[in-house]
């Protein structure tokens, strides 16, 4: 698919998701702002530090009618070393992981240790692997990948996790995993996606990166809209997304004298499961966070951080660094010009 209409599906899919387009969104930017009753997933103090309120934890409803047990669905919130997770027993992939980028958890920092102390991880020592705690008849399988045509995505990536091996090997759960097109994108345009938002911390104190896969409505010849999708797996177990969602907010002292005042970035990019030429503007994923959060059914941040914050395209370079990673994993002669991400 020629770049232009990837990048025009991607945002046009996304524009149709939020009832007026990505466009209605946007010049609503400048009214009123309703209040949300919906707990965000993540708040963030006025120190920069984040935390899952109460209410994403726990919350089950308690009701005469389910004396005999609570059908669902469940999302099943996952805590691991690196991040933390909500688990899509229907998709068999997570609904949304989060994770808390720095350049001590990235092991850049020359001032602070890693929040690890043990050896750093290795990711030829890491396997994929089912997630032994979550219920078996939920469970994504290695046999549902095998011979599926689509890669073991990352919505975590393991170059996120380096701080140790334990924190690493998390990230190959399969839990942590969704069906990708492999040459072209995990391979390639979402690796570079993924290598922008670590390079975020060079800029910024602490980095907020939610990953969402999501399945988006297009437009079929009879003028209806549709969401169709594949199914992976003997049986059918694992929904292939449509899209992937990568949103971040990031912060930093608003300047030396105030450290303790926050300037806070957020964006939204919205990519295509597919191909996406190396040659596609970044910033031509751009989408309102307010379009995800309704395209996913969530609330990522509250109606006090939306307001207060700044485009993280207006604040900091949304452009990607190209590098092909899987080449030089597969010829040593260019491991020194292509280093892996750090």
């Amino acid at each position: 698919m020629p770049s232009a209409a990837v990048i025009h599906a991607a945002c046009f899919a996304v524009g149709a998701v939020v009832g007026g387009g990505v466009a209605a969104v946007a010049s609503a930017r400048g009214s009123r702002r309703p209040v949300s009753t919906v707990p965000p997933i993540v708040e963030i103090g006025p120190t920069g530090d984040a935390k899952l309120p109460s209410a994403t934890v726990s919350g089950a409803l308690v009701s005469p009618v389910l004396k005999y047990g609570h059908p669902g669905p469940v999302p099943d919130l996952l805590v691991r070393k690196a991040y933390t997770a909500a688990y899509d027993r229907r998709h068999r992939h997570p609904a949304w992981t989060a994770e808390h980028l720095t350049l001590a958890s990235l092991g850049k920092s020359a001032l602070l240790p890693s929040p690890d102390g043990s050896e750093n991880g290795d990711r030829s020592k890491s396997i994929f692997t089912e997630d032994e705690t979550l219920p078996v008849p939920f469970r994504a399988k290695l046999q549902d990948y095998f011979r599926s045509g689509y890669d073991r995505g990352h919505m975590v990536p393991a170059a996120d996790a380096k701080f140790s091996q334990e924190a690493m090997n998390e990230t190959f759960l399969l839990s942590n995993i969704a069906p990708q097109v492999g040459d072209g994108f995990n391979r390639h345009y979402w690796a570079y996606v993924e290598d922008w938002c670590r390079r975020l911390t060079n800029s910024f104190a602490d980095v907020y990166v939610f990953t969402i896969p999501l399945y988006l409505p297009h437009k079929d010849p009879d003028g209806k809209w549709r969401v169709t999708y594949e199914v992976i797996g003997s049986p059918p177990n694992v929904s292939v997304p449509t899209h992937f969602a990568k949103v971040v907010l990031a912060s930093r002292p608003s300047s030396p004298k105030t450290p303790n005042v926050l300037e806070i970035s957020t964006g939204a990019f919205v990519l295509p499961n597919t191909t996406i030429p190396d040659e596609a503007p970044f910033e031509s994923f751009v989408a309102p966070v307010e379009a995800v959060e309704r395209a996913a059914g969530l609330t990522l941040f509250s109606d006090a951080v939306k307001n207060a914050s700044k485009h993280i395209c207006q604040t900091t370079k949304c452009e990607i660094i190209v590098r092909r990673f899987d080449e030089a994993r597969k010829r040593p002669e260019l491991r020194r010009t292509v280093s892996a991400p750090k």
